[in-house]
Order: structure tokens, then C-alpha cells, then sequence
């Protein structure tokens, strides 16, 4: 089995040319990105027998029109195996891997979650000393950035974050962002720091909605229920929404996705492998089309 996965990826690397709640694998799109050398790698597979397994795979929600489409690439390369998705906000998918969900591969919005599972990382963020995440297998996948979309038809003349920060601090605005354990959220919390907002105050005062995941608070915008809000841009590619402005580093810092395999996995030798498969140029194509980035 180890042999004929190196063999099939090696063959899918030579040639590869290069966009919450529970899912299973994902309805059908073109596998155009993996090209002929997947379909090679799969009868190469096909002709040895693999045995059958099923990847769990927990993933943030702003990762779930890409990985949908990556998993039809993957039934080419690697038949044998079924992916199942679990999308939902990092915080949450951490909490259930926490309480003994089965989950094969993590792959979250921020780094803190993904702290939070790893026995290496500091413990003033793993309070509690979890051990989750498989030595050796933890990588920073994908580099996002955090977006600032107005709603269509909406009164407030919001052209950028600055604009955004005068809004909240004088008019009657309404700004959707996600919850603080969503690192979607989290980064909006910094964004109002930036602007020495008191975050608080303006929910106080009504001026501040909130989502459980990012694509809560993508609904909100795209629905007009709000008047903003910020959302990664690969959420808003997704929705259809153009973006009014883009939050620096030195707003919010980078916008990292690490990636791991649990410890807790029946099935790590697959598990990596499905790891390995994301970080190649046919998979990074896909992620890179509706706006994530590899991390430099």
C-alpha cells in the first residue's frame, strides 16, 4: 500500500500542471487539475488492490468549496480512498476533536486551534496540555487574508477599514464579524484594537453582529441584513462578493492555516498522504483560484 501511494504520487507530481456542518465527499466537479498523470496514478493504484479506508477529515468552514473540488481530484489519485468532511468554525472543530470525535486530519483557520492540540506549542495557548497532533506532520498550508465587504444596496458610504472605524465610532451602522473563539472573529478583534475600538461598547450599542462560523457571517452580507462585515476573501470570491478593502499585516498579522495529522488517526499512512497530496501545485492550483496563498 506505502509503495503504491509513493508510486502514484510520485507519477501525479511529474505531471500536475500547476480556487459548515458535516459533508461527505463532495458532489462532482471537474478533476481537469490533476490531468492525465492522476489518471495514470489511479490505474497504478487500481491494479494493486488498495485496500478501502475512509479519511475524516475536519476542515475550517472557509475551506469548503476548495476541498470539495480537491476530493474528486483525490478519487483519481488515490481510489481506494473516501474522504468525509466536517466543516465548521476552528474553534468548534477543536472542541469536538477535544471530546473524542474521530477526525483524521485538522485543518484550521488559525494558528491558536491548532496550538491549542499540540503538545510542542507554548502553554501560556495549550492551557491544557492536549497531545492531538501527530509529531512531525503539523505545516503551515495556506495564507489567507481578511476582507472588508460592504452589502449590496447598503446606506453607508464604507470604502475601506478606515472608513469602516469612523462609521462605527459616529453613525448608525450595523457590522457583522464572527465570534471570538472563530479566527475569523479574532481577527476582527485585532482589526478593532488596531483602531483603538471597544468592541464590547459597540455591541453594547447595537452596532455589532455576530456569526458562529465565516460563512454566517458571508449570509449576513450577501442577504443585506448588515450593512458590512469582514470575512476572509476567499469566502466573499465564493459568494460573489467584491471586497471594499483588504486588512494588513500589521492590522490583524498573517493569515495562516496550518494542517496536521492527529495521533488519533487509524489511518495515518493515508491520512499523510491526503496531507501530502494538498501541499502539491495540482491541489494549490485549485486553493490559489479563489484567493488562498501558499505561505512564504
Amino acid at each position: 500500500m506505502k509503495k503504491a501511494l509513493a508510486a502514484a504520487f510520485a507519477l501525479a507530481f511529474s505531471l500536475a500542471g500547476c480556487g459548515g456542518g458535516a459533508s461527505s465527499a463532495a458532489s462532482p466537479s471537474s478533476a481537469a487539475s490533476a490531468g492525465s498523470g492522476a489518471a495514470s496514478a489511479s490505474a497504478s493504484q487500481t491494479e494493486t488492490g488498495g485496500e478501502p479506508v475512509e479519511l475524516t477529515v475536519f476542515a475550517a468552514a472557509s475551506l469548503t468549496e476548495t476541498l470539495n473540488r480537491i476530493a474528486e481530484d483525490y478519487k483519481v489519485v488515490a481510489p481506494n480512498v473516501t474522504l468525509t468532511f466536517n466543516f465548521d468554525s476552528s474553534g468548534t472543530l477543536k472542541t469536538q476533536i477535544q471530546e473524542g470525535a474521530v477526525c483524521d486530519v485538522f485543518l484550521s483557520a488559525g494558528q491558536k486551534q491548532m496550538d491549542q492540540l499540540d503538545k510542542t506549542a507554548d502553554a501560556s495557548v495549550n492551557t491544557e496540555g492536549l497531545d492531538f497532533v501527530a509529531e512531525g506532520t503539523r505545516v503551515n498550508l495556506l495564507e489567507n487574508k481578511v476582507a472588508l465587504c460592504v452589502a449590496e444596496g447598503s446606506d453607508a458610504s464604507i470604502a475601506s477599514f478606515d472608513d469602516l472605524a469612523k462609521a462605527l465610532e459616529g453613525t448608525d451602522i450595523l457590522m457583522a464579524m464572527g465570534n471570538s473563539d472563530v479566527p475569523v472573529g479574532q481577527y476582527t478583534q485585532q482589526i478593532l484594537a488596531y483602531y483603538n475600538l471597544d468592541e464590547e461598547a459597540l455591541a453594547n450599542a447595537g452596532k455589532i453582529t455576530y456569526g458562529s462560523n465565516v460563512k454566517e457571517v458571508t449570509t449576513q452580507i450577501t442577504e443585506g441584513s448588515v450593512d458590512c462585515g469582514v470575512v476572509y476573501c476567499t469566502d466573499a470570491f465564493s459568494a460573489g462578493i467584491t471586497p471594499v478593502d483588504y486588512a494588513t499585516e500589521e492590522m490583524c498579522g498573517q493569515v495562516i492555516y496550518p494542517a496536521a495529522v492527529l495521533n488519533v488517526s487509524q489511518h495515518s499512512e493515508e491520512a499523510q498522504a491526503f496531507l501530502d497530496y494538498l501541499q502539491t501545485d495540482a491541489a494549490m492550483q485549485v486553493f490559489e483560484e479563489v484567493g488562498f496563498s501558499p505561505v512564504k
